[in-house]
């Protein structure tokens, strides 16, 4: 049984929780640590470049004397006049290699789209918007606007599937 030691970039419950779902339904022994990592983007990415990259940044800060990082990053970017959610995902290994993968996106209302041209970041918003507080630990945006049907972290399972996928097919 392979054996490895990962860290996620976070220590946002719902990233924790979308990483050791999916890792603990592999086939390896997993030694999981939960790592504070910066993303060296804005707070609040506007684009789907500055959403990748912030997600590449964490991976890589994170990697440490780990075998893997994962680093995982929501954004905003802009289509049509419209604004989308976005969320990206980055695995960085000790070999030096990168993977990366993206996820579900949706528009997001205008009245939300408002706020964050406004310079507000997307989790205070939805805080207010659903008068509710920590929305981006568990449910997230993408959870108030499907109605519950998907939250943040089966969103970020998606990638994080994606990117373990990406990482077994190269290291078996």
């Amino acid at each position: 049984m392979k054996k490895i030691r990962a860290a996620i970039a976070s220590k946002n419950p719902a990233k924790i929780n979308a990483v050791s779902s999916v890792l603990k339904n592999i086939e390896w022994s997993v030694d999981l640590a939960a790592v504070d990592s910066d993303s060296e983007v804005s707070a609040q990415p506007f684009s789907q470049q500055e959403t990748r990259q912030g997600a590449i940044n964490r991976s890589k800060n994170a990697l440490g004397n780990f075998d893997i990082a994962i680093g995982l990053e929501g954004g905003v970017y802009e289509l049509e006049g419209m604004l989308y959610l976005c969320n990206w995902g980055a695995l960085a290994t000790q070999e030096g290699q990168l993977y990366t993968a993206a996820g579900a996106q949706i528009p997001l209302p205008e009245e939300i789209a408002i706020e964050l041209r406004a310079g507000i970041e997307l989790g205070s918003i939805m805080d207010d918007y659903a008068n509710e507080s920590g929305i981006r630990q568990h449910k997230g945006a993408v959870g108030v606007f499907t109605s519950g049907l998907v939250n943040r972290g089966e969103m970020f399972s998606h990638i994080v599937k994606l990117l373990i996928g990406q990482y077994q097919r190269d290291s078996d």
